[in-house]
Parts: C-alpha cells; structure tokens; sequence
C-alpha cells in the first residue's frame, strides 16, 4: 500500500497482520476525489477511527491537512501507525505546523471520552464490517454531542454494502453514499438549515 497523492506521493505503508481490512487503492481515491472536490482537507484537523494501517489519515496528510488524530485499539497496529508517523515526520515534505499522533484507544470510548481543543474538519470511520449497525450510530450520536465535531465537519463511514444504513444523529444528515464494490461509503454532514 502507498500514498496516492500529494505531498508524500508513493511513500509505502506498513500493513499490519491479516484481519485488518485495508481501504482499497481504488475506494481511496474515489474517497479523496470527493473530499477534494469539496474543498474540505486543505489545514484541516483530522480524526481517523478504527485507523487500521493509518492510510487514510495518512493520505489526508498528504493531500493538504494540518493535524491528524489516529485512533486504533490494536496494539500491533497502533505501533506501525506509530512508526509510519515517525517516517513522515523526517521526510523533507513535513511542513512545520503540522502535526500527527496515534491513540491506542477503543473507537467508541475515545467518541464517548475525549475533549478536542477544537473541532476535526472531517472524520473516517472505517470499522470492521462485522461491527454492529447499531454501535455505528451510537459512535455517531457520540461524536455529534461533543465538541470533536463543528457546524462544518464532514465524516466519512465505511461499511459494508450487506450492511444496514447507519442513522445520522439528530441535527446531522446523510448527504450522500456511494457503493465501491463490496464497500458503501456515507458522507454524514450537519444538517444546515
């Protein structure tokens, strides 16, 4: 696995054991393409749940974000988040400014827990496809009542397409969703009135 684009193009990842689940190439870019379109990654704080290999956090690094928050609960995968972050810090595209870190934490009880110092602009939800629907969108109403979201962020949540489809929080909707293959991928936003 690679970076796609940006400023850390081609950099390898480190993929951790069999039973992660990694983002395709191609799910990524779809993924990318229309957050770019949007406008939404270019100094924005960023927060990736259930990280995994860390791409997609790493790929919003890339692409133009300041600061990113990995959260991953999985101790072996935690620590090659750890060891990728430290690689992008040496490398001469690190600009002074941004910042990254990883948090070996469960998804839910960081969503439930933390305090940020100020909203994430945009937030991947990546779980396992086997976790529960209904857990999805206690994550969701979680993060929605803290203060790790604003009027502007957008989350992006994976699933399965065999899945059911998640609930937005209340003051939130699902502005759009796009099938790639086995995996659905929501775009969940405030609801603006």
């Amino acid at each position: 696995m690679r970076v796609i684009s940006g400023r850390f193009k081609g950099m390898a990842l480190t993929t951790p054991k069999p039973g992660t689940r990694p983002t395709t190439d191609r799910t990524k870019e779809a993924i990318f393409s229309h957050l770019d379109s949007w406008g939404v990654l270019d100094d924005a704080r960023v927060l990736d749940l259930f990280a995994g290999t860390g791409a997609l956090g790493v790929e919003a690094l890339s692409r133009g974000a300041r600061e990113l928050v990995a959260v991953e609960s999985a101790a072996p995968a935690a620590a090659l988040i750890a060891q990728t972050l430290t690689a992008l810090k040496r490398n001469r595209a690190w600009e002074p400014g941004m910042s990254a870190r990883v948090i070996k934490a469960r998804a839910e009880k960081y969503a439930a827990s933390a305090s940020a110092v100020a909203p994430f602009d945009v937030i991947f939800i990546d779980p396992p496809y086997a976790f529960e629907t209904e857990a999805c969108n206690q994550l969701l109403a979680d993060l929605a009542a803290r203060e790790l979201t604003g009027d502007d962020t957008v989350i992006m949540l994976e699933r399965s397409t065999r899945s059911a489809e998640p609930t937005a929080p209340e003051g939130w909707a699902i502005s759009n969703r796009r099938d790639y293959g086995e995996t659905a991928v929501y775009y969940i936003e405030p609801a603006h009135t």
